[in-house]
C-alpha cells in the first residue's frame, strides 16, 4: 500500500473556483458519461464561483495542497460532492461526507437513479431512501432518488467501508 499525503477538509476560497471546477467536470464525467452537456466549461465556472461558492457552504478536500474534492452545502441539502476521479478510492469523499455529517444534524440530497456508485455510499453511510423521482425536478431530466440523513440514525459517515488504496 503506497502511503499518502494527509488530507486537510477545509472551508473553500475564492482562488479554489478554477480548482473545484475541474474536479466537477471531471468527476461528472467520469461517473455520469450519459449525462447531456448543457453547459459550456466556462458557463459552469461562472455557476461555481457566482452561485455555488456563494449560497453554499463548501469545504474542500486538499491533498498535498491540491484540491482533490468538494462538497456545497445549501441550507441542510448537500448540493454536491465530488473527488477527482484520479483520487477516488482513498477516502477523499468519505472525509468529506462524514465533515458534512459532522456540521449538519438533518441532510437530504438528490442523486441520479442510474449513479448506483453513489447511492450505495449514501446508504452505507446512513442515508434513507425518501422518494424517487421523474426527472422533472432537475434541468438534466434524468430521474433522481432523494435521501435524508439524521444524527439521529445509527450508521453515520464514520461507518463508510474503507479505502480500496
Amino acid at each position: 500500500m503506497n502511503a499518502i499525503a494527509p488530507i486537510t477538509i477545509r472551508p473553500a476560497e475564492r482562488g479554489d473556483c478554477d480548482a473545484i471546477t475541474a474536479v466537477f467536470l471531471a468527476a461528472r464525467n467520469d461517473a455520469m458519461p450519459w449525462l447531456p452537456v448543457l453547459h459550456t466549461d466556462d458557463e459552469t465556472r461562472w455557476w461555481i464561483e457566482h452561485i455555488v461558492l456563494a449560497e453554499c457552504r463548501v469545504q474542500v478536500a486538499a491533498l498535498a495542497g491540491t484540491v482533490a474534492g468538494f462538497s456545497a452545502v445549501r441550507g441542510s441539502h448537500l448540493d454536491h460532492l465530488y473527488v477527482a476521479p484520479s483520487l477516488q478510492g482513498r477516502g477523499i469523499g468519505r472525509r468529506l461526507l462524514r465533515a458534512t455529517q459532522d456540521e449538519n444534524p438533518l441532510l437530504t440530497l438528490a442523486v441520479f437513479q442510474r449513479n448506483e456508485r453513489a447511492r450505495r455510499i449514501y446508504e452505507v453511510a446512513g442515508f434513507r431512501l425518501s422518494e424517487l423521482r421523474d426527472g422533472t425536478d432537475n434541468e438534466e431530466g434524468e430521474p433522481d432518488a432523494v435521501y435524508v440523513w439524521h444524527a439521529s440514525c445509527p450508521k453515520r459517515g464514520h461507518n463508510l467501508p474503507q479505502s480500496r488504496a
